[in-house]
């Protein structure tokens, strides 16, 4: 049989149209595996970090709702322990520390001034509004700079009498 005549078989070109339909299932197969990938990985994850990003007591929730071991997963309230180039560490309620993650459109202010991270500093009482990520830490989209709070209250504005 001669190659040419082969080439331009029906045959020939039924063989290619067979391998290229089986290449494009092994590519549609391919992505699908790496997606499905991807959600396990996110879905694991978000499982490990879940009571970091959305609190809550570790044990579940005995007392009911009205439990004050909640943590909180969108923002923190809270005393700067340590400012970095692009992080604050904050002790928030209970003296758990939260990692704040400063971005470039994370906008600062103290009282009317918009201030820099450079006027941050330890010591500062601070209200952090932003998003939890993968790993536990907000990465702050509002951060507000407070006046220290009057002698005998507590970070989270109650007084101490009215604590557990």
């Amino acid at each position: 049989m001669d190659i040419d005549k082969f080439f331009q078989s029906k045959t020939f070109k039924m063989i290619l149209l067979v391998i290229a339909g089986l290449v494009v299932f092994l590519l549609v197969f391919k992505a699908g595996m790496m997606v499905g990938f991807e959600k396990a990985n996110f879905s694991c994850r978000w499982s490990d970090n879940y009571h970091r990003n959305f609190g809550g007591p570790r044990e579940g929730f005995p007392g009911g709702i009205g439990d004050r071991d909640f943590m909180e997963a969108n923002g923190v309230v809270g005393q700067v322990i340590k400012v970095a180039s692009s992080t604050l560490v904050i002790k928030g309620r209970g003296d758990v520390e939260k990692i704040v993650l400063i971005k470039d459109d994370t906008i600062i202010n103290k009282f009317k001034d918009t201030i820099t991270l450079d006027g941050l500093q330890a010591d500062d009482m601070v209200v952090v509004i932003g998003e939890p990520n993968d790993d536990g830490q907000i990465e702050a989209k509002l951060i507000r700079v407070m006046p220290a709070p009057p002698v005998g209250m507590q970070t989270d504005g109650m007084p101490r009498k009215f604590l557990r």
